[in-house]
């Protein structure tokens, strides 16, 4: 059974940095592209970034030079790396396959609030 766990998140200040992981089961991880999406109260959930099993990056326009996606292949685990946080970023943030999630990977996420 397929498990993605997130960690990592917690209450900044604007302007602060935080570092987000996602540990991943079985061995979904070295075949497959991953993402960070990210879902505010109210809202949709987005993705908000992308890496290929090779390393290759995207990124959503609102994170764009603050946000870096990494992984680390030895230890199926993907990062999420935020700086110059702003209080739009605030959001319950998921890991997942992408940029096309597979809805039975859904794990809790993990909150990250971002004070003015």
């Amino acid at each position: 059974q397929v498990q993605l766990v997130e960690s990592g998140g917690a209450l900044v200040q604007a302007g602060g940095s935080l570092r987000l992981s996602c540990a991943t089961s079985g061995r979904i991880f070295s075949i497959n592209p991953m993402a960070w999406y990210r879902q505010a109260p109210g809202k949709q959930r987005d993705l908000v970034a992308t890496i290929t099993t090779g390393g290759r990056t995207s990124y959503a326009d609102p994170v764009k030079g603050r946000f870096t996606i990494s992984r680390d292949n030895a230890k199926n685990t993907v990062y999420l790396q935020m700086n110059s946080l702003k209080p739009e970023d605030t959001a319950v943030y998921y890991c997942n396959l992408g940029p096309t999630f597979a809805r039975g990977y859904w794990g809790q996420g993990t909150q990250v609030t971002v004070s003015s």
